[in-house]
C-alpha cells in the first residue's frame, strides 16, 4: 500500500513539473501579446455604413 502512495506522489510531482514550463510564456515577466486594430465594416437596418475598430491580440 505504501509503494502505491509513494509512486502516485512521484507521478503527480512529475506531471506538475512538466506542466509548469509550458505555461511560462503566458506568465513570464516582459511577455507582451501581439495586438493590432482591425476595422470591421457593416451596415445597419437603414443601409448606413458602420465602421467599428476592434482590438485583436494573439
Amino acid at each position: 500500500m505504501r509503494k502505491i502512495i509513494i509512486s502516485a506522489a512521484i507521478a503527480a510531482v512529475a506531471a506538475i513539473s512538466f506542466a509548469a514550463p509550458s505555461q511560462a510564456g503566458y506568465y513570464s515577466y516582459g511577455y507582451k501579446p501581439h495586438c493590432f486594430i482591425k476595422k470591421v465594416k457593416s451596415y445597419d437596418y437603414y443601409g448606413n455604413v458602420i465602421i467599428k475598430k476592434i482590438k485583436v491580440c494573439k
